[in-house]
């Protein structure tokens, strides 16, 4: 793959590359929509990632190409970056990372660069090929300069350089890219981000199905409307317990707050909020404000004609899944003879949860669960934001062919487009390393 990318690179620019990054995708195993609530998950990098040859250049020009002929050559002078929010396109992941470092750093007149880029992560599949690429466009910046950062900072400034582009993420992507290594799964915490190795049961295979439902998320709502019904549950939460409510941001910091555990927190959720959907009105009421001051002061610019909320299951899922979260690792950790059985439960314990009370799976997603399911998973669930994409199984790994043999003909060859892409959407995967740099020897 590198030689066929140094080929291509030489053809395309005249000269040869003189370092390459990868970036590796990730499934996360547990923990849905949850990191930007402030909660830790539990990912792991894949085999998948995105690789850049690059050469750095005298000019104050970055020129990008695609091994890909359907993303289209992208040019622009480095000390101009502007991302279009409208259209989430290939470069605009690429120019966050380049525009995150130089931010950093406050270049002010940064290398030029011909770059060229090849993926192997599906796109839009739920496995992060978009952070993917931020966190390689960050590394591939950071060597052409001849600054260095620690993979931590690094991942941060990539989390917060991937909202230029809109979305609200919660970091969990990039710190798996970065903070990975070959062989382990990893908890990952946040404010301070750190990363534990979680040791997988041996005995089964995780392996991922794509739904083949593209699901881009800064091109649709649906992902900051989340966002938002979080951070409004938070409030609503914080001002019955007499807290400061304004100030909170996050479920995790009312739970800090009141010194509660995660179970104690789904009680008072019961007690506070109500099942039916909040109007922008009641959220007003319920915090003694008017409508200009929530528009201004609390929703985002794109959630302003939101005119519905729904807190209660939000805030639900969100304790469930970081109460999963732990309980996961915990099994790992102590490994007790039916392991892989209580991390199956979790895993459809989660799925569950993100299909009724995140509402955030889709009819595809469901049937592939459920297909996994019938043919010998231990457990399934959606991967990713949801929508569409992946699914994630816990396979018993003396089953796994006739699983994968099973899926194919269940799901893929019963549908023309899935079947052309049925060698991409199904595979097992281990537990791949993070993000790096290598020079030609």
């Amino acid at each position: 793959r590198l030689q066929k990318l140094k080929e291509m690179f030489i053809s395309k620019f005249g000269s040869a590359p003189k370092f390459y990054a990868r970036a590796p995708g990730r499934v996360n195993l547990i923990g849905e929509h949850i990191d930007y609530c402030g909660y830790a998950v539990l990912p792991m990098a894949i085999e998948q990632d995105i690789l850049i040859a690059v050469e750095p250049v005298q000019t104050q020009v970055v020129q990008l190409a695609n091994t890909n002929s359907s993303y289209l050559d992208f040019t622009t002078s480095v000390n101009n970056i502007q991302i279009n929010k409208t259209k989430p396109q290939w470069h605009n992941y690429f120019l966050c990372g380049l525009k995150g470092i130089q931010e950093h750093f406050g270049l002010n007149n940064p290398t030029g660069m011909n770059c060229l880029l090849d993926g192997t992560i599906p796109p839009s599949s739920g496995l992060s090929s978009s952070s993917a690429l931020v966190c390689c466009a960050g590394l591939v910046t950071l060597r052409a300069n001849g600054k260095t950062l620690s993979k931590v900072e690094l991942a941060e400034i990539c989390t917060k350089s991937e909202r230029y582009i809109g979305t609200e993420g919660g970091g969990m992507d990039q710190s798996i890219s970065f903070l990975a290594e070959e062989g382990t799964a990893k908890l990952i915490e946040f404010s301070p981000l750190r990363a534990t190795d979680v040791r997988l049961p041996s005995g089964a295979t995780f392996v991922i199905a794509n739904s083949c439902v593209e699901m881009n998320k800064a091109a649709t709502s649906h992902y900051n409307i989340r966002v938002m019904e979080c951070r409004l549950a938070t409030k609503l939460l914080s001002k019955s317990k007499g807290l400061e409510w304004k100030k909170m941001l996050r479920l995790h910091d009312v739970q800090t707050k009141l010194g509660v555990s995660l179970e104690e927190m789904l009680t008072i959720v019961e007690e506070v909020l109500h099942p039916e959907p909040y109007s922008a009105e009641e959220i007003c009421k319920c915090l003694g404000i008017s409508l200009e001051e929530l528009r201004s002061q609390i929703l985002s610019q794109n959630m302003q004609d939101v005119s519905t909320f729904k807190l209660y299951q939000r805030a639900k899922h969100v304790y469930s899944e970081a109460a999963r979260v732990l309980e996961f690792k915990k099994i790992c950790s102590e490994a007790p003879a039916n392991a892989l059985q209580l991390l199956g439960e979790l895993m459809k314990q989660s799925h569950i949860s993100c299909r009724e009370m995140y509402e955030c799976s889709c009819p595809e997603l469901d049937r592939l669960v459920d297909i996994c399911l019938q043919f010998g998973a231990i457990g399934s669930r959606l991967t990713g934001a949801g929508w569409g994409g992946c699914t994630v199984s816990m396979v018993p790994t003396d089953k796994l062919n006739t699983f994968l043999k099973n899926v194919k003909k269940a799901y893929y060859q019963t549908d023309g487009q899935r079947l052309a892409v049925e060698n991409n959407s199904l595979f097992a995967t281990k537990p791949g390393r993070g993000a790096l740099v290598f020079v030609e020897a």
